[in-house]
């Protein structure tokens, strides 16, 4: 029940992050599905093998180029899906920096949620 719960909301927030800034779009709630489900498997398969590939480029930067990485994943779902679009490189490393944020705030609330619901 949780992973439904946690994909209906990162779906939802992508419909936000399409609301909140012009270069990424979603047509509706239907495509925000699969993007969120595209994004969540594109984050679990590809994205550890391309941090572990760049790793020094990672570590030079300090980190920041994961923020990179995390616009890839977000381009590469717009570019695989209809539907869901992202008006270039900029618009994805906003577009998933928004995305992200909402994600941390829906990962919290859903551990509380599921945590005292089970005590």
């Amino acid at each position: 029940m949780k992973i439904i719960v946690r994909w209906l909301l990162l779906a939802a927030a992508l419909l936000l992050v399409a609301h909140l800034y012009p270069g990424v779009s979603v047509a509706s709630f239907t495509s925000a599905l699969l993007a969120a489900l595209v994004l969540g498997l594109f984050n679990t398969l590809v994205r550890p093998l391309l941090v572990l590939l760049t790793l020094p480029v990672t570590l030079l930067t300090l980190g920041l180029f994961l923020f990179v990485i995390n616009a890839l994943m977000f381009w590469a779902a717009a570019s695989v899906l209809q539907g869901f679009n992202v008006n270039g490189f900029t618009a994805a490393l906003v577009g998933s920096l928004l995305y992200s944020v909402c994600g941390l705030v829906i990962d919290a609330a859903t551990e509380r949620l599921f945590n005292r619901s089970t005590a």
